[in-house]
């Protein structure tokens, strides 16, 4: 059982997930410091050129489970965090419709080769055969090379045939919508969206707590013993929207604000998520979302203050940092360091 504590900002231990389309610049671009526990049971660092393709930033998910890195909770789990405190850290609404199980996953992602073509699943389909949430996403562009590609859905009407046809022929590609992503870019895959990335693009990954994925066709690598990663297409098929992709998950980067500006970008009934600018100090008060907010630092430097209980406290956030600020934190302030600094803003969407 946790000791109580006042509780305030929380940042955590970024975990690394290798991946066989990962690259380099979470570590060099965005400054992420990873390290795990090697054979002689002690932590080391892992080295930049490791091809890593995502970084966990705020994970509720078991064996991994997100660590608060500094603070009087510094080495207590999100889990842990959750099952003592519950409603302090993400409301009672959010806490009656999820319980004790933090509702969001937050990653960011370094696609540099081909990411496989795959689907997620809806609640219901989730709950019913895994007895997990479903895995909505949104992808916020950080940063995209001229040639990088995003397939988001199909460029006709499918049926289940000719897709399975085409997957088993290695042509599937040839029937996805195509997206060159640009910088400030977000992108909501809906469950059963069929999606893929390709050609370097770092981007903020904000999702369900939940981490399936059925994958369907993996680029000739699902034929090499030494690549070969489990394909769910047969698996798949009854949850894959075969209609033509509307555009309506896109949404284009706005022009560059000149002052303080909150933007909402994405409302749905998972989350919640707003792009802020900011040149000068802006209070967050009653007009803050209700329950818990992660806060992605997506350019520039940023101080959160936070007047608790105890005296003013908070923390600083540099590109790539992420920062929860618990339900029970009202009242704050985020000062940015440097003009132009943005943060994605993320909640609830309840």
């Amino acid at each position: 059982m946790i000791e109580e504590k006042e509780l305030g900002p929380l940042s955590f231990i970024p975990i690394a997930a290798r991946k066989p389309w990962g690259g380099c610049s979470l570590a060099k671009g965005l400054g992420k410091c990873f390290t795990e526990i090697c054979d002689d049971g002690k932590e080391h660092p892992i080295p930049e050129n490791e091809l890593i393709g995502e970084s966990w930033e705020l994970a509720d998910m078991g064996a991994q489970d997100s660590v608060v890195c500094d603070g009087p909770l510094a080495g207590e789990t999100i889990g842990g965090i959750m099952k003592e405190y519950g409603e302090k850290i993400v409301g009672p609404e959010v806490m009656r419709r999820y319980g004790a199980r933090f509702p969001l996953l937050i990653k960011y992602l370094d696609i540099e080769d081909k990411l496989s073509i795959q689907v997620h699943p809806d609640d219901e389909f989730a709950g019913k055969n895994f007895g997990s949430l479903g895995k909505a996403e949104m992808w916020y562009i950080i940063d995209a090379k001229p040639d990088a590609r995003m397939y988001l859905g199909f460029n006709r009407d499918l049926t289940p045939e000719e897709f399975r046809d085409a997957c088993k022929s290695g042509t599937a590609d040839r029937l996805l919508n195509v997206i060159h992503p640009k910088k400030g870019d977000a992108i909501f895959i809906r469950p059963g969206t069929v999606h893929a990335a390709d050609g370097g693009i770092v981007l903020c990954e904000i999702q369900e707590s939940s981490d399936l994925t059925f994958r369907l066709y993996d680029w000739g690598r699902e034929l090499n013993p030494a690549t070969a990663r489990k394909m769910q297409l047969e698996e798949a098929l009854e949850l894959i929207d075969f209609k033509k992709y509307d555009g309506s998950g896109f949404r284009a980067a706005d022009a560059p604000s000149t002052e303080n500006s909150r933007k909402c970008i994405l409302r749905c009934p998972q989350f919640t998520i707003s792009h802020l600018t900011l040149f000068d100090s802006m209070k967050i008060g009653d007009e803050r979302p209700d329950g818990f907010v992660v806060y992605n630092c997506l350019k520039g430097k940023v101080s959160l203050r936070y007047d608790g209980p105890s005296g003013k406290t908070g923390c600083k956030m540099v590109q790539g940092d992420t920062v929860l600020v618990p339900a029970c934190c009202t009242g704050y302030e985020l000062i940015p360091s440097e003009e132009g600094s943005e943060l994605l803003e993320s909640c609830s969407g309840i």
